[in-house]
């Protein structure tokens, strides 16, 4: 594919590593040359200097044919990636997609306008992080979750601790022990990740992928060994877009809601935007305060500032604290081991959020969804199937299926059910699918 990335910050630097190793042509448009001087070192792809916005820089990069233009610029320059997504598509673009920063974008009616205007996506990826750290508070021992279909299947991960009843066990021994409500279908462990057979067995420490059906999710939630945390009393740090969101949604479960933030005029806003949070001026990092505002009476701590130094050292001082779950945004690729080896029970990372947004454009339009995981080398892919997809032609045994790529579970109707190697996909069924980043191009064949 010929695909165009408008922006060079952090998000549009990340795309474009991972996009080019797929073998696309990629270009990449930004006014900022030492950016682009960086991205070009860094991976093979052609970069354009000049205004997104720019016929003539578009045209230069190729819009009039590109099979995908992406408008990645940072999201205080929301507008320019409108406006040159549009000029894209009118150029000649196939697809485009948007970054945006503004909840009103994202509303229905609003939708139809964009798609009115030939914007084929919009995503926001402080949004979709804040939804990821929601989803976590409710599921308190998963250091990641997602739902399939309404919760017909789930994905949960979660370390294995002292007292899980998984050590020891074999993939299989859990399968017949759970009744086939669920099914480990990665393994992450001393940083490699492993697709398991039936005799692999779980090792302390182990961070497992777990697919279940919704009756079979808090049996998995118990076999982690931890117990689970209601969370009544929850304190963020960072009240940028995502520590709002979580904190407006919270303000209508939890008992208390404490959000601190170290700019006096941005605490000032948020008080008068957030009804029920008691938003505190003062510095995250500093132990006295969190124990002065209460942080051990806390059930869970979530930080989310600009900056992940920042937010690992609070997480670890509050759970040295006492505090039972933690959750931290981490953007440096490099810390996210270093952050779960300090305790940090969940880390977000918005730039592998929004990577799978955008890398499902580039694989089959039978793709529904598909996530990147933090924890291991591994992607999340929902499929659905074509009438004569080749998945279909016989029993998953006998496919030649990747050998770094499970299929997890299949949704039929209002039916779902756990995958195992008798399975017989048919057509129009959802399949969530795990694979190594290797194994993607060549599962997508399996289902178009």
């Amino acid at each position: 594919m010929k695909i165009i990335i408008a922006g060079a910050g952090e998000i549009g630097c990340h795309l474009a590593k991972m996009l080019s190793t797929e073998l696309h042509d990629i270009t990449v448009v930004s006014n900022d040359e030492d950016r682009l001087e960086q991205v070009a070192s860094e991976c093979d792809v052609i970069t354009i200097a000049g205004k997104p916005t720019s016929i003539e820089t578009l045209l230069r990069a190729g819009a009039d044919e590109a099979d995908l233009f992406i408008a990645v610029n940072p999201d205080q320059e929301q507008d320019i990636n409108i406006v040159s997504a549009i000029l894209a598509k009118k150029l000649g673009s196939k697809k485009v997609t948007v970054r945006i920063n503004s909840e009103e974008y994202q509303k229905a009616e609003n939708k139809i306008l964009f798609t009115e205007l030939g914007i084929d996506s919009l995503f926001y990826p402080e949004k979709i992080a804040a939804t990821e750290i929601l989803n976590l508070i409710k599921q308190s021992t998963a250091s990641e979750f997602m739902n399939y279909s309404h919760g017909k299947l789930q994905l949960v991960v979660y370390k294995l601790e002292d007292g899980s009843p998984m050590i020891d066990r074999t993939v299989e021994e859990l399968r017949k022990s759970t009744d086939n409500l669920l099914r480990s279908v990665a393994v992450s462990r001393h940083g490699e990740t492993i697709f398991p057979k039936k005799d692999t067995r779980f090792r302390l420490n182990d961070l497992v992928y777990i697919i279940s059906k919704k009756e079979g999710v808090e049996k998995a939630l118990k076999l982690s060994g931890k117990e689970k945390v209601f969370v009544k009393n929850l304190m963020i740090l960072g009240g940028g877009r995502i520590g709002e969101m979580v904190a407006r949604n919270m303000e209508k479960q939890a008992e208390s809601v404490k959000l601190i933030d170290i700019k006096p005029e941005r605490c000032e806003e948020l008080s008068e935007i957030l009804n029920k949070t008691l938003v505190i001026n003062g510095d995250g990092r500093n132990s006295d305060l969190l124990i002065e505002e209460g942080i051990k009476e806390a059930d869970a701590f979530v930080a989310v500032t600009s900056n992940s130094e920042t937010n690992i050292l609070s997480c670890v001082i509050a759970k040295r604290l006492g505090v039972p779950r933690v959750i931290a945004e981490v953007e440096n690729f490099e810390y996210i081991k270093l952050a779960e080896d300090m305790g940090v029970n969940s880390v977000i990372n918005k730039k592998l959020i929004t990577a799978g947004r955008i890398f499902r454009f580039t694989l089959s339009n039978k793709v529904r969804s598909i996530k990147m995981l933090t924890g291991a080398d591994a992607e999340v892919l929902e499929f659905i199937v074509n009438t004569d997809s080749a998945i279909t032609d016989a029993p998953i045994k006998d496919l030649n299926f990747p050998q770094d790529a499970i299929i997890g579970g299949v949704i039929r109707g209002n039916e779902s059910f756990i995958a195992d190697e008798n399975t017989i996909i048919r057509p129009y069924d959802q399949v969530v699918v795990f694979a190594s980043p290797e194994a993607v191009s060549k599962v997508d064949k399996f289902f178009l």
